[in-house]
């Protein structure tokens, strides 16, 4: 099932950040996008920039002028801007992983 980038969440965000190259072969879900200790690696290796969206609840993150991602905390910008530069606007996500959290 696609889903936009910008949409991913929960689950879904965590398995598109493994499709994306952070795959360490071992199959464990990892929660990259509410643990700092599994996101903040990815935002330093890829020179991810992450700040507060001025005048709304959001984060934006950045890699360049290329690549934004969008969301309500630090991690989930930043992974969602992770994937969107290695996958796409749009992700095809297994169907099981819709609804997640």
């Amino acid at each position: 099932m696609k889903i936009k980038t910008s949409e991913l969440t929960g689950a879904a965000l965590n398995w598109a950040v493994e499709e994306a190259g952070d795959k360490d072969h071992t199959y464990v879900p990892r929660a990259y996008s509410t643990d700092w200790a599994f996101g903040g690696p990815i935002i330093e290796r890829n020179g991810l920039s992450v700040m507060p969206d001025t005048g709304l609840d959001w984060w934006v993150a950045h890699q360049g002028t290329v690549h934004y991602g969008y969301g309500p905390t630090p991690l989930v910008a930043a992974m969602r801007c992770f994937v969107a530069s290695k996958l796409g606007d749009e992700v095809d996500v297994p169907e099981e992983l819709k609804g997640e959290k």
